[in-house]
Protein backbone atom coordinates (compact mmCIF):
# COMPACT_ATOMS: atom_id res chain seq x y z
CA UNK A 1 0.00 0.00 0.00
CA UNK A 2 1.31 3.79 -0.68
CA UNK A 3 2.41 5.83 1.85
CA UNK A 4 0.65 8.41 -0.39
CA UNK A 5 -3.32 8.46 0.93
CA UNK A 6 -6.08 8.41 -1.73
CA UNK A 7 -9.00 8.08 0.65
CA UNK A 8 -12.52 9.64 -0.29
CA UNK A 9 -13.21 11.94 2.80
CA UNK A 10 -16.71 11.08 4.72
CA UNK A 11 -17.32 14.69 5.14
CA UNK A 12 -16.34 16.17 2.28
CA UNK A 13 -18.94 18.78 1.51
CA UNK A 14 -19.83 19.51 -2.05
CA UNK A 15 -17.31 21.93 -4.38
CA UNK A 16 -20.38 24.32 -4.28
CA UNK A 17 -21.02 24.64 -0.43
CA UNK A 18 -21.29 28.46 0.59
CA UNK A 19 -18.98 28.45 3.82
CA UNK A 20 -18.87 32.27 4.21
CA UNK A 21 -15.78 32.46 6.63
CA UNK A 22 -13.58 30.79 3.43
CA UNK A 23 -15.49 33.26 0.82
CA UNK A 24 -12.59 35.85 1.67
CA UNK A 25 -9.73 32.67 0.86
CA UNK A 26 -11.70 31.52 -2.41
CA UNK A 27 -12.06 34.93 -3.82
CA UNK A 28 -8.17 35.83 -2.93
CA UNK A 29 -6.89 32.72 -4.13
CA UNK A 30 -8.86 32.62 -7.40
CA UNK A 31 -7.26 36.05 -7.98
CA UNK A 32 -4.20 34.30 -7.61
CA UNK A 33 -4.87 32.13 -9.97
CA UNK A 34 -6.31 35.12 -12.34
CA UNK A 35 -3.23 36.86 -12.69
CA UNK A 36 -0.91 33.81 -12.26
CA UNK A 37 0.39 34.34 -8.59
CA UNK A 38 -0.56 31.53 -7.07
CA UNK A 39 3.31 30.36 -7.16
CA UNK A 40 4.51 26.53 -6.08
CA UNK A 41 3.49 26.19 -2.88
CA UNK A 42 0.41 27.80 -0.55
CA UNK A 43 0.18 27.47 3.36
CA UNK A 44 -3.63 27.59 4.25
CA UNK A 45 -4.06 28.74 7.53
CA UNK A 46 -7.26 27.36 8.78
CA UNK A 47 -8.10 25.77 12.28
CA UNK A 48 -9.26 22.46 12.81
CA UNK A 49 -12.88 21.79 12.02
CA UNK A 50 -13.88 24.86 9.41
CA UNK A 51 -12.84 23.16 6.25
CA UNK A 52 -9.41 23.91 5.51
CA UNK A 53 -8.80 20.36 3.63
CA UNK A 54 -12.05 21.05 2.05
CA UNK A 55 -10.60 24.62 0.62
CA UNK A 56 -7.63 22.86 -0.31
CA UNK A 57 -9.85 20.13 -2.07
CA UNK A 58 -11.88 22.94 -3.65
CA UNK A 59 -8.59 24.56 -4.91
CA UNK A 60 -7.47 21.38 -6.32
CA UNK A 61 -10.96 21.29 -8.47
CA UNK A 62 -10.14 24.48 -9.43
CA UNK A 63 -6.86 24.17 -11.09
CA UNK A 64 -7.80 20.62 -12.92
CA UNK A 65 -11.27 21.54 -13.46
CA UNK A 66 -11.87 21.29 -17.55
CA UNK A 67 -14.85 23.66 -17.82
CA UNK A 68 -13.81 26.82 -14.45
CA UNK A 69 -15.74 30.14 -14.10
CA UNK A 70 -14.16 32.80 -13.27
CA UNK A 71 -14.38 31.89 -9.67
CA UNK A 72 -14.59 28.67 -9.19
CA UNK A 73 -14.49 25.03 -10.56
CA UNK A 74 -17.73 23.63 -12.31
CA UNK A 75 -18.33 20.63 -9.77
CA UNK A 76 -19.87 18.23 -12.22
CA UNK A 77 -16.97 17.26 -15.00
CA UNK A 78 -14.86 14.10 -14.73
CA UNK A 79 -11.93 15.88 -13.35
CA UNK A 80 -13.86 17.72 -10.95
CA UNK A 81 -15.65 14.49 -9.76
CA UNK A 82 -12.21 13.03 -9.68
CA UNK A 83 -10.92 15.44 -7.50
CA UNK A 84 -14.31 14.70 -4.56
CA UNK A 85 -13.63 10.98 -5.22
CA UNK A 86 -9.96 11.21 -5.04
CA UNK A 87 -9.76 9.23 -8.03
CA UNK A 88 -7.06 12.59 -9.77
CA UNK A 89 -4.22 10.49 -10.41
CA UNK A 90 -2.34 14.36 -10.29
CA UNK A 91 -3.68 14.87 -6.61
CA UNK A 92 -1.59 13.75 -3.93
CA UNK A 93 -2.92 13.07 -0.22
CA UNK A 94 -0.42 13.28 3.00
CA UNK A 95 -1.39 13.09 6.09
CA UNK A 96 -0.06 11.03 8.99
CA UNK A 97 0.38 7.42 9.51
CA UNK A 98 -2.04 6.31 11.89
CA UNK A 99 0.47 4.22 14.74
CA UNK A 100 2.83 7.32 14.60
CA UNK A 101 0.39 10.41 14.60
CA UNK A 102 3.11 12.06 11.96
CA UNK A 103 4.18 12.66 9.15
CA UNK A 104 7.29 10.76 8.02
CA UNK A 105 9.88 11.19 5.63
CA UNK A 106 9.21 8.49 3.55
CA UNK A 107 5.50 9.81 2.90
CA UNK A 108 7.31 12.95 0.98
CA UNK A 109 10.13 11.37 -0.44
CA UNK A 110 7.36 9.29 -2.49
CA UNK A 111 5.26 12.76 -2.45
CA UNK A 112 8.48 14.11 -4.35
CA UNK A 113 9.25 11.35 -6.67
CA UNK A 114 5.43 11.28 -7.93
CA UNK A 115 5.80 15.29 -8.36
CA UNK A 116 8.28 14.73 -10.74
CA UNK A 117 6.78 12.86 -13.00
CA UNK A 118 4.41 14.41 -15.90
CA UNK A 119 1.24 14.83 -15.19
CA UNK A 120 -1.50 12.71 -16.56
CA UNK A 121 -3.83 15.86 -17.29
CA UNK A 122 -3.41 18.84 -17.50
CA UNK A 123 0.49 18.95 -17.26
CA UNK A 124 0.16 20.35 -13.40
CA UNK A 125 0.53 17.90 -10.02
CA UNK A 126 -0.71 18.90 -6.50
CA UNK A 127 -0.02 17.41 -3.49
CA UNK A 128 -1.98 18.69 0.17
CA UNK A 129 -0.68 17.82 3.20
CA UNK A 130 -2.83 17.94 6.13
CA UNK A 131 -2.22 18.85 9.12
CA UNK A 132 1.12 20.16 8.10
CA UNK A 133 1.96 20.37 11.40
CA UNK A 134 2.31 16.70 12.04
CA UNK A 135 5.45 16.75 9.56
CA UNK A 136 8.21 15.04 11.91
CA UNK A 137 11.51 17.19 11.82
CA UNK A 138 12.94 14.92 9.32
CA UNK A 139 10.16 14.89 7.03
CA UNK A 140 9.94 19.26 7.32
CA UNK A 141 13.69 18.90 6.04
CA UNK A 142 12.17 16.66 3.31
CA UNK A 143 9.93 19.06 2.44
CA UNK A 144 12.12 22.02 2.47
CA UNK A 145 14.50 20.39 -0.15
CA UNK A 146 11.21 20.00 -2.62
CA UNK A 147 9.82 23.47 -1.74
CA UNK A 148 13.36 24.91 -2.48
CA UNK A 149 13.79 23.07 -5.85
CA UNK A 150 9.82 22.66 -7.01
CA UNK A 151 9.00 20.07 -9.82
CA UNK A 152 7.93 21.71 -13.12
CA UNK A 153 3.95 22.90 -12.68
CA UNK A 154 3.78 21.28 -9.21
CA UNK A 155 1.84 23.01 -6.39
CA UNK A 156 1.99 22.02 -2.53
CA UNK A 157 -0.64 23.10 -0.14
CA UNK A 158 0.25 22.81 3.50
CA UNK A 159 -3.22 23.12 5.75
CA UNK A 160 -2.31 23.67 9.39
CA UNK A 161 -4.39 25.51 12.32
CA UNK A 162 -0.65 25.71 14.17
CA UNK A 163 1.77 27.26 11.32
CA UNK A 164 3.98 27.89 14.60
CA UNK A 165 4.72 24.46 14.65
CA UNK A 166 6.53 24.17 11.01
CA UNK A 167 10.08 25.51 10.26
CA UNK A 168 10.35 29.07 9.60
CA UNK A 169 12.60 28.12 6.60
CA UNK A 170 9.14 26.03 5.33
CA UNK A 171 6.76 28.69 6.19
CA UNK A 172 8.78 31.31 4.16
CA UNK A 173 8.77 29.53 1.33
CA UNK A 174 4.91 29.49 1.32
CA UNK A 175 2.25 31.92 0.04
CA UNK A 176 0.25 31.97 2.92
CA UNK A 177 -3.80 32.41 3.25
CA UNK A 178 -5.75 31.86 6.30
CA UNK A 179 -8.64 33.60 8.69
CA UNK A 180 -9.33 33.67 11.78
CA UNK A 181 -11.98 31.64 14.13
CA UNK A 182 -15.24 33.26 13.41
CA UNK A 183 -17.74 33.55 15.70
CA UNK A 184 -19.74 30.71 17.52
CA UNK A 185 -23.24 32.26 16.39
CA UNK A 186 -22.22 31.76 12.70
CA UNK A 187 -20.92 28.66 13.02
CA UNK A 188 -24.16 27.75 14.64
CA UNK A 189 -26.39 29.62 12.00
CA UNK A 190 -24.53 27.47 9.27
CA UNK A 191 -25.41 24.22 10.97
CA UNK A 192 -28.82 24.60 11.59
CA UNK A 193 -29.36 25.48 8.10
CA UNK A 194 -27.16 22.81 6.81
CA UNK A 195 -28.58 19.92 9.03
CA UNK A 196 -31.69 21.84 10.86
CA UNK A 197 -32.58 22.24 13.76
CA UNK A 198 -33.19 19.02 14.87
CA UNK A 199 -30.05 19.02 17.48
CA UNK A 200 -28.69 21.57 19.94
CA UNK A 201 -26.03 22.90 18.11
CA UNK A 202 -24.91 25.13 20.96
CA UNK A 203 -24.44 22.14 22.86
CA UNK A 204 -22.10 20.50 20.27
CA UNK A 205 -20.28 23.86 19.49
CA UNK A 206 -19.66 23.76 23.48
CA UNK A 207 -18.23 20.03 23.46
CA UNK A 208 -16.13 20.27 20.33
CA UNK A 209 -15.30 23.67 20.05
CA UNK A 210 -15.98 25.53 16.47
CA UNK A 211 -15.61 22.78 14.12
CA UNK A 212 -18.50 22.61 12.39
CA UNK A 213 -17.03 20.34 9.72
CA UNK A 214 -16.61 18.06 12.67
CA UNK A 215 -20.35 18.13 13.78
CA UNK A 216 -21.43 17.49 10.44
CA UNK A 217 -20.17 14.08 10.50
CA UNK A 218 -19.76 13.08 14.11
CA UNK A 219 -22.68 12.09 16.24
CA UNK A 220 -23.67 14.93 16.88
CA UNK A 221 -26.82 14.27 19.25
CA UNK A 222 -24.38 12.05 21.10
CA UNK A 223 -21.89 15.04 21.77
CA UNK A 224 -24.31 17.65 23.05
CA UNK A 225 -25.83 14.61 25.57
CA UNK A 226 -21.90 14.36 26.68
CA UNK A 227 -21.58 18.27 27.25
CA UNK A 228 -24.90 18.69 29.35
CA UNK A 229 -23.77 15.33 31.38
CA UNK A 230 -19.92 16.71 31.52
CA UNK A 231 -21.74 20.37 33.26
CA UNK A 232 -23.71 18.47 35.38
CA UNK A 233 -21.05 15.96 37.21
CA UNK A 234 -18.37 19.22 37.34
CA UNK A 235 -21.22 21.13 38.68
CA UNK A 236 -21.42 18.53 41.79
CA UNK A 237 -17.77 18.11 41.76
CA UNK A 238 -17.76 22.00 42.62
CA UNK A 239 -20.35 21.91 44.99
CA UNK A 240 -18.80 18.48 46.87
CA UNK A 241 -21.67 16.31 45.97
CA UNK A 242 -19.97 14.14 43.70
CA UNK A 243 -16.45 12.53 43.95
CA UNK A 244 -13.69 13.41 42.21
CA UNK A 245 -12.06 9.55 42.46
CA UNK A 246 -14.67 8.01 40.73
CA UNK A 247 -15.57 10.38 38.33
CA UNK A 248 -12.24 10.53 36.92
CA UNK A 249 -11.77 6.62 36.94
CA UNK A 250 -15.10 6.38 34.94
CA UNK A 251 -14.38 9.16 32.74
CA UNK A 252 -10.76 7.90 31.83
CA UNK A 253 -11.97 4.57 29.95
CA UNK A 254 -14.06 6.87 27.49
CA UNK A 255 -13.32 9.70 24.96
CA UNK A 256 -10.46 11.55 26.46
CA UNK A 257 -10.07 14.28 24.35
CA UNK A 258 -13.80 14.84 23.89
CA UNK A 259 -14.07 14.63 27.62
CA UNK A 260 -11.28 17.69 27.88
CA UNK A 261 -12.59 19.66 25.60
CA UNK A 262 -16.55 19.43 27.06
CA UNK A 263 -13.98 20.12 30.54
CA UNK A 264 -12.78 23.01 29.46
CA UNK A 265 -15.72 24.27 27.62
CA UNK A 266 -17.98 24.69 31.32
CA UNK A 267 -14.12 26.12 32.85
CA UNK A 268 -14.61 28.81 30.84
CA UNK A 269 -17.92 29.14 30.79
CA UNK A 270 -17.19 29.75 35.07
CA UNK A 271 -14.94 31.63 34.93
CA UNK A 272 -16.81 34.45 32.71
CA UNK A 273 -20.24 33.70 34.91
CA UNK A 274 -18.20 33.89 38.16
CA UNK A 275 -15.60 36.72 37.67
CA UNK A 276 -17.41 39.16 39.59
CA UNK A 277 -19.62 39.41 42.80
CA UNK A 278 -19.04 36.66 45.56
CA UNK A 279 -17.63 33.96 43.61
CA UNK A 280 -14.79 35.86 42.22
CA UNK A 281 -12.26 34.14 44.31
CA UNK A 282 -13.55 30.42 43.41
CA UNK A 283 -13.16 32.08 39.51
CA UNK A 284 -9.43 32.61 40.06
CA UNK A 285 -9.22 29.03 41.32
CA UNK A 286 -10.82 27.91 38.25
CA UNK A 287 -7.70 29.28 36.06
CA UNK A 288 -5.36 26.18 37.47
CA UNK A 289 -8.07 23.81 36.44
CA UNK A 290 -8.08 25.09 33.35
CA UNK A 291 -4.51 24.85 33.21
CA UNK A 292 -4.54 21.28 34.13
CA UNK A 293 -7.36 20.77 31.04
CA UNK A 294 -5.51 22.73 28.26
CA UNK A 295 -2.07 20.37 29.24
CA UNK A 296 -4.26 17.39 29.74
CA UNK A 297 -5.40 18.36 25.73
CA UNK A 298 -1.81 18.30 24.83
CA UNK A 299 -1.49 15.05 25.46
CA UNK A 300 -4.42 13.28 24.94
CA UNK A 301 -2.98 11.24 22.01
CA UNK A 302 -0.69 9.65 24.47
CA UNK A 303 -0.14 6.73 26.41
CA UNK A 304 -0.93 9.19 29.88
CA UNK A 305 -2.75 7.60 32.39
CA UNK A 306 -5.90 9.42 31.88
CA UNK A 307 -7.98 9.03 35.25
CA UNK A 308 -4.76 10.15 37.17
CA UNK A 309 -5.11 13.46 34.64
CA UNK A 310 -8.25 14.04 35.38
CA UNK A 311 -8.44 13.42 38.68
CA UNK A 312 -5.72 15.58 39.81
CA UNK A 313 -8.30 18.73 37.77
CA UNK A 314 -11.46 17.01 39.38
CA UNK A 315 -9.77 17.66 43.08
CA UNK A 316 -9.21 21.23 42.06
CA UNK A 317 -12.84 21.93 41.45
CA UNK A 318 -13.54 19.87 44.97
CA UNK A 319 -11.23 22.09 46.92
CA UNK A 320 -13.43 25.20 45.74
CA UNK A 321 -16.35 23.46 47.79
CA UNK A 322 -14.14 22.98 50.39
CA UNK A 323 -13.29 26.45 50.86
CA UNK A 324 -16.74 27.89 50.51
CA UNK A 325 -17.53 25.69 54.07
CA UNK A 326 -17.85 27.48 56.75
CA UNK A 327 -14.80 26.49 59.45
Amino acid sequence: MTEIERHTSKAMLPLDTKIPWLTGLQQSLNDAIETDRLGHAVLIQVDPGLGGEWLATWLAARLFCSAPSATKPCGTCLDCRRVVSDEQPDLMRLSPIEESKEIRIDQVREMAAELALTGHGRGRKIAVITPAERLNRNAANALLKTLEEPAGSSLLLLVTGEPSRLPATVQSRCARVGISVPPIEELEDWLRARAGNGIDWKAVMSAIGPRPFLALQAEAEAIADLQRETARALDQVASGALDPVETAEAWGKEDFALRINCIENWLVTRIRDWATGKRQAQAEALFAALDDAREARQWAETPINKPLALERLLWRLNAIATSRRPA
